[in-house]
């Protein structure tokens, strides 16, 4: 492809970027419903979090939900019953998470395929019944009343579209920072990884640390979702450390485009606005059809939504024989 189709490609792509950011600014004011917005925000921020580790390390999570949880019940607690802030009930939430992160990546990276799934499950079930029998996690009725606060002692959050645009700006830093951690050599190096690992293992690279550090950034990043979120809902629950979350947030991933920056965005917003609109019209049947959904997607868009216009946009630019 010649070097101007490459610069026509980039300039739409800014232009989509732009246009995107646009319609999340006005979202507020052309009807969407800030709560529901901010929540399919925090998901977003979750499926990103969890695209970096499998979509471009290679290395599939069954328990990211439960870095989430620990997040949300961090926050949650600090904020209603020690008093803290909502700024550093979030960045305290936000470093549990990666604490966690830190230790199940030690037990688990040593591992690959079903294996280190299945030892992300086992360790987010460990995780899930502590917030169960906790006597400060509120057991099945989870952390309730959980205040907004004001942000920096001024800023009060308890109103809706002032909290909104603190998410919106936390959901964009966290996009850009995942948008430069793959661009940068760290993450050539991860997508080499998930590529080829032996060739990655023969050129020098420690995989294991680059593997390990690629978690610890995923789970910190979903540590911050379930943080966010506690605050924008004001409660956690045992469904935010359940391991059904880390199944949806594999669909969300998948549906949208594994590998792809807009993807998981795309994908959060799906299932939660499905969920959404779904929940008071046909009840518990709104899992089967995000299953069916699933389903579908997997046998007809095996790319995901923005992978597969990705790869007819570039049939459609590659010069004809």
């Amino acid at each position: 492809m010649s070097t101007s189709a490459l610069s026509a490609i980039d300039r739409r792509g800014r232009v989509v970027w732009l246009v995107g950011l646009a319609l999340l600014i006005a979202a507020p004011f052309i009807g969407l419903y800030p709560v529901f917005m901010m929540k399919a925000l925090c998901f977003a921020i979750f499926a990103c979090a969890f695209n970096l580790l499998l979509g471009y390390t290679g290395l599939l999570s069954f328990g990211h939900a439960a870095f989430l949880g620990a997040a949300a019940y961090a926050t949650g607690w600090l904020v209603r019953s020690a008093g803290l802030p909502p700024e550093l009930g979030v960045l305290a939430g936000t470093a549990c998470a990666g604490v966690l992160g830190l230790l199940v990546g030690l037990i688990a990276i040593r591992r690959e395929g079903i294996y280190f799934a299945m030892i992300t499950l086992a360790m987010a079930q460990m995780v899930y019944f502590v917030w169960l029998q906790a006597p400060f996690t509120g057991g099945e009725d989870g952390l309730q009343g959980v205040p907004r606060g004001e942000l920096l002692g001024t800023f009060p959050l308890r109103e809706p579209l002032l909290m909104y645009y603190v998410v919106l700006a936390v959901f964009v830093a966290v996009f850009l920072f995942i948008v430069r951690i793959v661009h940068s050599p760290f993450g050539q190096v991860l997508k080499a990884i998930r590529e080829n690992e032996p060739r990655a293992i023969s050129l020098g690279y420690d995989v294991n640390r680059f593997k390990l550090m690629a978690f610890v950034i995923s789970t910190t990043l979903a540590g911050l979702a379930g943080s966010m979120k506690t605050i924008v809902l004001g409660f956690a629950t045992l469904s935010d450390a359940h391991w059904s979350l880390s199944g949806e947030v594999v669909l969300m991933t998948l549906l949208g485009g594994m590998g792809t920056f807009a993807g998981p965005v795309i994908g959060a917003f799906t299932i939660i606005g499905l969920q959404n609109f779904l929940a008071d019209r046909v009840g518990s049947w709104v899992t089967v059809i995000i299953g069916a959904i699933f389903v579908l997607c997997v046998v007809g868009f095996r790319r995901g939504f923005v992978g597969e216009l990705l790869a007819w946009q570039k049939r459609r630019e590659a010069p004809k024989d």
